[in-house]
């Protein structure tokens, strides 16, 4: 069911990352609704913003879970065998992308079975300079930078992999040692985050190979792994990366990163 105006409602955005927000809201919707259910689209002018709802009345969130189902890689128990073991990392993303964009996005449910509504909350254009300081705001960083993440973990790659590209750079994945020592010669990446717990060769080993290669000395380097103690950091930096760090990687801490290297190469 959809429910928009009749008059257009103008927002200062970037039509991709929107369309990556409604479209993950709506798949989730579908995804945890039952088939014969009913989801909802409706799109109202509120003052200042627009608010667009997204409601079902599928499997519903519990209440206890409701501040932090856009916390990165946070399980929601919505019955586990439709999560297909997925991260919970789109919620995330949807937050950040909104937020980008000067917007906010709210959850709410009753609980479980009651169904779940999420409200995404944009300003309005109200000028042609206003839209262009939105537009200017969500296109990220202005430097391109290829990236290269390894991980044996398909879905911690791709989520991972999703967040520089979110930012305008460009991104690849690799499931082990090995197919990164074939897929970075060609892609030549300015920046690798490596797993260190992988099969057939694990990070730090890769990282010693790359060090080894021309191109790959100059490379940035950065460990990828659940343990962050000082005898991991030790190991990290004698296998030559530049950098280590903790499993989940917080969309905060990857944009700390890009713009350190971003003045590094100004």
């Amino acid at each position: 069911m959809i429910d928009v105006p009749t008059v257009p409602i103008y927002v200062g955005a970037d039509l991709t990352r929107l369309a990556q927000v409604f479209s993950n809201l709506l798949n989730n919707a579908a995804k945890y609704t039952d088939r014969g259910g009913r989801v909802q689209l409706s799109v109202q002018r509120q003052g200042g913003e627009v608010a667009v709802s997204i409601k079902d009345n599928g499997l519903g969130i519990p209440p206890p879970m409701l501040p932090k189902v856009f916390d990165m890689f946070t399980p929601v128990d919505r019955n586990l065998d439709r999560a297909q073991g997925g991260l919970g990392i789109g919620l995330s993303i949807v937050r950040r992308l909104v937020e980008m964009h000067g917007g906010s996005v709210k959850a709410k449910s009753d609980g479980h079975g009651m169904g779940s509504e999420f409200i995404v909350r944009l300003p309005v254009m109200l000028s042609v300079a206003e839209e262009h300081a939105l537009a200017e705001h969500a296109s990220g960083p202005s430097t391109l930078r290829r990236i290269l993440v390894v991980d044996d973990n398909r879905d911690a790659a791709s989520s991972l992999a999703m967040m520089p590209e979110l930012m305008g750079n460009e991104a690849k994945t690799a499931h082990d040692g090995l197919e990164a020592l074939e897929v970075a010669p060609l892609f030549r990446p300015d920046l690798i985050f490596l797993d260190i717990g992988m099969p057939r060769l694990n990070g730090h080993e890769t990282a010693k190979r790359i060090r080894e290669l021309p191109w790959g000395k100059t490379v940035t380097l950065v460990a990828l792994t659940g343990w962050g103690q000082d005898e991991d950091r030790r190991k990290s930096e004698e296998a030559g990366f530049n950098s280590h760090m903790v499993k989940p990687i917080e969309l905060a801490g990857l944009e700390k990163l890009l713009t350190s290297l971003a003045a590094k190469s100004a």
